[in-house]
């Protein structure tokens, strides 16, 4: 059509505002007066909406929460939900190019937020500048919405919704193609206890701490333990231990205090298996060591027993699958414990057609003495028919453009589709490639960059055209 090539006329200013985007680190951070996320997811925010101003859309700030830019006065809306807001890079020297650097290298642009999600947001930036510059008519207003707390809490689109109308149909590029027609369900939760430590042991724990967010695999845990006897034998037998098991961790010996520091490998939540848990590694190694306090072993044989390396939540008897979305995957995102005791927080994605409180009743069943749940968040499973008009309008438009009869699929990711009625998520991932999302070196091929955005131009101006 003709907006393949009026995105094609436009391949290098896609591709500088894509890097543009990508060199504002906009990583949560502390609340700042109109900047409720920061000062980063701020400016990544006022970016986008100056863009969309200079493209001739019309655009609105919601508070520093979200923004929209429009394309057309009509009533009813098409939307398409993207995100601002992006995941700590992690460990830089695991990166290949410096992870806001927006370097170009082999067609491909390095940098976090690359595929997840702002690549894909400049790729619907222009395909509605395709859409408005080829001059079709257009039944329904075009609304792109800018969310800035996608990889948190949700809370800019919470408040969004408060503040604005809600399109009738909509899609997220946040995901793959052809297109999602269902999302697990999502279970954010704490498990801790309180300590009440009596310290005479020879090996004391000062403190564990290690991940950054729930759903990332961690690639970087450390701990600090106090030996106060036998020092040597002690890190002689983690050395060996290590060496042992492949583990990559490393040791300091400084007097009485053995430094650990554990590197993993990092990935999305949804695909934990995909990774190496940093935290994980870190208390198998100290399940080999006696730290001669009930508590602190009482735990570390938790850990391993019921959670350790595994990623679908057997031991800890949540393990469950079906047919449409496959198994339960669970990851291990944070730690903190020290002498007065530990917090772990967990992301869990179970299948579309179970329930939260089955889950949660399982994983309580299998706690330890005084150990307990918190919930932080729970989102329930998404489910569109496949014969829908939103799934089947997506699925032929992909078709269309690729000539590729994928069909639609299920994923663990949770995306702005469930925000609102009557929307999926669609790409920006082709069937094959390897979701690089939370992951050093996560980059977006250029070729991949405009394909999405001829998509996004005609699956637009076809839902558009939807009764």
């Amino acid at each position: 059509m003709i907006f393949d090539e009026l995105i094609e006329n436009m391949k290098d200013e896609i591709v500088c505002k894509t890097q543009e985007l990508i060199q504002i680190k906009s990583v949560e951070t502390l609340a700042k007066a109109n900047m409720p996320f920061g000062e980063g997811v701020n400016e990544a925010l006022e970016y986008t909406l100056k863009l969309c101003d200079s493209l001739g859309f019309k655009t609105k700030n919601i508070d520093g929460y979200a923004g929209h830019a429009d394309l057309g006065d009509a009533e009813d809306m098409v939307g398409i939900l993207v995100h601002l807001d992006v995941v700590p890079e992690g460990d830089h020297k695991k990166w290949t190019y410096p992870p806001y650097s927006a370097t170009i290298k082999d067609d491909c642009i390095y940098g976090r937020g690359a595929i997840d999600d702002k690549g894909p947001t400049i790729a619907a930036i222009y395909a509605m500048k395709a859409l408005k510059d080829s001059g079709v008519l257009l039944k329904k207003k075009i609304r792109i919405i800018f969310g800035t707390d996608e990889e948190s809490g949700w809370e800019c689109m919470k408040y969004y919704l408060k503040k604005e109308k809600p399109p009738k149909i909509a899609f997220t590029p946040d995901a793959n193609f052809p297109v999602i027609y269902g999302e697990k369900g999502i279970l954010t939760f704490k498990i801790r206890q309180k300590f009440d430590l009596i310290s005479s042991s020879n090996i004391n724990i000062k403190y564990i701490k290690g991940g950054e967010l729930s759903n990332i695999v961690p690639n970087y845990c450390e701990s600090l333990i106090y030996i106060k006897n036998d020092v040597n034998d002690i890190y002689n037998k983690c050395i060996s231990i290590i060496k042992k098991n492949d583990y990559s961790i490393q040791l300091n010996l400084d007097n009485n205090n053995l430094y650990f520091k554990s590197h993993g490998i990092s990935a999305h939540a949804m695909e934990p298996q995909k990774g190496k848990n940093a935290i994980s590694q870190l208390l198998e190694l100290f399940s080999n060591l006696d730290f001669q306090s009930k508590e602190i072993d009482e735990f570390i044989k938790f850990y391993n027993n019921k959670i350790g390396m595994q990623t679908n939540g057997e031991n800890l008897g949540c393990k469950m699958s079906d047919e449409d979305s496959g198994e339960l995957t669970l990851n291990v995102g944070v730690i903190n414990l020290d002498e007065n005791g530990f917090e772990l927080k967990l992301n869990l994605r179970y299948p579309i057609t179970k329930h939260d409180t089955e889950v949660i009743d399982k994983i309580n069943n299998n706690l330890y003495n005084n150990m307990n749940i918190e919930i932080i968040k729970s989102m329930p499973p998404l489910y569109v028919p496949k014969d829908s008009k939103i799934i089947k309008t997506l699925v032929n438009v992909y078709k269309q453009i690729t000539n590729d009869n994928s069909e639609a699929k299920t994923f663990g990711g949770g995306t702005y589709a469930r925000a609102i009625d009557n929307a999926v998520a669609f790409g920006p991932l082709f069937p094959g490639q390897v979701n690089l999302a939370h992951k050093a070196d996560e980059c977006i091929k250029i070729d991949d960059l405009l394909k999405n955005s001829k998509i996004m131009a005609l699956a637009i101006y076809n839902l558009n055209l939807l009764d």
